[in-house]
Formats: structure tokens, sequence, C-alpha cells
């Protein structure tokens, strides 16, 4: 289980809302304050997104929006690896702009700080803003950037792989040798899209490699969890959708020669808790009653402001360069069920197509319960509608319940990430055969001697 916060909830009127409690300012005892409480709660993962290059200079036109503002995610999550033992880091970082290079190396670099507790979420949308921010003219398509993605993640595997995992270990002082030089494994690329000769400055992480996340509800974003993922964030409304994703993504892991639990799907889950159902509406209108429809017209790209709000979705919309898989569900829903776009932005939109489930815990806990058992997840990715109290809430009221029913843990594992999931550490692709390194590690000795 993991939990996925933005500053004031992730509820759009959160920020509106009297109980929510940052202000503007990136305030870094707010984020350890809600990190340990995950922690205590034993939480895998804490997990942060990033939305680069937002603005484009458009300020004034995001002045209603408070997404974002935030901590460079990297940065944070490392100050929060000190203060922290046990809980998985996982930070957003946008493969189209960065490169290879510096993303193995900062993530390496986190991998080891937090005695192995780091997770990239592999993000490779493209907004507008973010075009403008990096002053790139023409973007690619949204098939190009997930080849671009694959690409990206096999570069840098391939730069964390380039060093032993005990290549620093035995350093020769009498010899002079700080490491054996045959420990080295320089990479010689040439591909589509990178073109590298390097090795990077640090040793391999902890891990292996991070822990490896993505969203990706479309068809190619599926094939790209199964290829590449090892943690999945999706959206699911009901538990037959999720079962049916679920089903999707495992059932193409063959193909790349990977096994069912080599991957996790954790489907996003927005709980609003109340000792009574009544108590939990009441919540849930409170947030409700503070949407800014002015700002919610513009879902995943398209612009819905030209439509009659109580009026129905209109026909034959064009589909966005981002979030194309929740852009379908977000037109299904309305079909489905006849929604206005009024209601159908109180459904879907307030919490990105991720399930919002209403009610007592013993409620939240039957739902978590029922996907579990149904093969609609592994896990979940906590998502509260208001932060501080609605974390508060699910960890003092919904974590015992699921503790009792014997569905979560009592306390941590392992010391990893990767052994608290319970995914394999994977092996160096220049990995020496057992007589080989025995030979070696003779060798290392002979030089002492």
């Amino acid at each position: 289980m993991g939990v996925f916060f933005l500053g004031f909830g992730f509820h759009p009127a959160a920020w509106r809302h009297p109980a929510s409690q940052i202000g503007g300012n990136p305030n870094i005892d707010y984020w350890i304050r809600l990190t340990k409480l995950a922690e205590q709660a034993k939480f895998d993962t804490v997990f942060l997104a990033d939305f680069v290059g937002q603005a484009g200079g458009n300020a004034r036109g995001l002045g209603r929006n408070p997404t974002g503002y935030n901590f460079e995610p990297l940065a944070l999550m490392s100050a929060l690896a000190a203060v922290t033992k046990n809980i998985g880091l996982v930070a957003t970082v946008n493969t189209n702009f960065s490169d290879p290079f510096n993303v193995a190396r900062r993530f390496a670099s986190l991998d080891h700080l937090s005695h192995g507790r780091a997770a990239w979420n592999i993000v490779s949308s493209f907004s507008e803003g973010a075009a403008r921010t990096f002053g790139v003219d023409k973007p690619l398509d949204h098939s190009s950037r997930y080849e671009r993605a694959a690409e990206f993640v096999e570069v840098t595997k391939a730069l964390w792989d380039g060093w032993d995992d005990d290549a620093f270990a035995q350093p020769n002082r009498e010899a002079g040798i700080y490491y054996d030089s045959r420990a080295a494994h320089p990479l010689h690329h040439r591909g589509k899209y990178f073109s590298i000769d390097g090795l990077l400055d640090g040793g391999r992480p902890v891990q292996g490699y991070p822990v490896l996340v993505q969203a990706g509800n479309s068809d190619t974003g599926k094939d790209f969890a199964a290829r590449i993922a090892e943690m999945v964030y999706c959206s699911a409304q009901s538990v037959e959708t999720a079962s049916a994703y679920y089903a999707d993504v495992k059932g193409r892991l063959d193909k790349y020669g990977r096994e069912p639990d080599d991957i996790l799907i954790t489907p996003g889950l927005s709980p609003i808790i109340g000792q009574s159902e009544q108590e939990a509406q009441d919540k849930l209108g409170e947030l409700q009653d503070r949407v800014d429809f002015t700002g919610a017209l513009n879902t995943f790209g398209v612009d819905l402001s030209k439509y009659p709000l109580d009026g129905p979705l209109p026909e034959n919309l064009p589909d966005p360069d981002n979030g194309k898989g929740r852009f379908q569900q977000f037109k299904d829903l309305a079909r489905r069920e006849k929604l206005t776009i009024r209601q159908l932005i109180l459904r879907f939109s307030v919490v990105r197509g991720h399930n919002l489930v209403v009610g007592t815990p013993k409620q939240i806990a039957d739902t978590i319960e029922n996907w579990f058992v149904n093969k609609g997840a592994d896990g979940f990715n906590i998502i509260p509608p208001l932060l501080p109290s609605g974390f508060e809430d699910f960890v003092k009221y919904v974590v015992p319940e699921l503790q009792r029913r014997e569905l979560f843990r009592t306390e941590y594992e392992g010391r990893t990430l990767r052994e608290n999931l319970g995914l394999s550490r994977p092996a160096n692709q220049h990995a020496r055969p057992v007589e080989e390194q025995a030979a070696l590690a003779e060798e290392l000795v002979a030089q002492v001697a």
C-alpha cells in the first residue's frame, strides 16, 4: 500500500477547505510529518507527482489552480530519506525533460542515501506549458514518447549496471588500486533517441535498480507497463474495470519473458471516511460545494467550457495527446450513466478517474478486500482527497481494520523497498559466472599479500 500526496489533498477544492493546512510556499516540516505518519502505519511507499513546466509563461491562466508549486521530487525525497528508515520513496521524473545519465546518477544517489528505498515513477506526458517552458517546438506524438521513454529506461538501467555490485568494496591500498578495472563496464549505446559513451559516477544502486513505477491506462501505456514497470498506478471506478485491467496487463507479461509476480497493480483509491455513511457524505459535500468549474472544464487538455454545464458530454470530442486511457474512461462513464458535464466532473474529474469511496472504515476496508480478492489489485495507491485530516483518518481507522483482517502488515518485512514489495533484485547484466568471481577474489587476495 502506497500513499500519493498532493499539497492540500487530491480533491481540486481541497485548498479552499478550512481544514487544509499547508500554505503556498514549500514546507518541509509538513511533508516530514505526513511521511512519518505513513511509515508509522507501515505503508510501502510515499509517492510525489510532478507537474514540471506547467505554467509555460501562462501564470494568469493558472491562478485558480494550486496543483504543483512545491519541491522538486528528488530533492524532497532525499530530505525524507534522512528522517525515515523503512518507507519507499517514489519520485516522478519526466523522460522528456532530462537525460538518462542524470536520472541514473540521481536515483542511484537516492537509493544509497536511503539504504535501498528509491523508486522512479516514469512519466512521458507532454503538456503545452511544458513544451513552452523547455523550448520544444515539435513535441513527439503519444506513441513516439513511449518509444523514447522505453529506450531512456533501458539506457538508464545499462548505466546502473556499469559497475559490479562490489566494485568499490575492496580497495587495494598497498597496490594503489582503488577498483579493479574489470568491475567497470562503460556503456557504448547507439539508439534512435540516444547516443551515449559513459560510465556512471558512483556505485550500482543498493537495490540493483530503483523500483520502476509507471502509470498508464491507454493500450500503449499498458504495453509499456508490461515491458518495463514493476509497480503500476492505474485508475478504475469499479471492481469489474479493475479486474479487466489487471488481467490485461498481467496477460501481456509473457511476451516480454516476465512472470505475473514481476509486476504489482496498484489502482488509486480516494477515501472519504466518516463514523457513519451520512458523516462521510457530508464531508464529500463540503468539498464538492467548493469545486471551481472554471478550471475543471479543461479536462485532459480538452476544453469543455463552450458546452452547457448541465448538458450532455458532446459526441466526437477529439482525443487528447496525454491521458488517452483515462479520457476514454471519462467518456464511457458519461455515456453509461447519462451524466451531464457538471455531474461528470463531480464524479470523475475530482478524483481523476480513481475510485472515490465514501463511507465508514468498515466499508472502505470492504472495498479494498473485495478488489484484492477478486484480482482487481495487488495493492492500492491511497489518494487522500483532503490533507492532512483525510490521511490521518485512514491511518487511525482503516489501517487497523485491514490489519485485523490480516490483509495488511503490522511490521515491515525487509530492509529495502524491493524486499517489502516482494520484488526480486535484478542481476547485473554483466554478472560473471560464480567460478570467475571466485578466481577474481583469489587474485585480489594474492595482490594484497
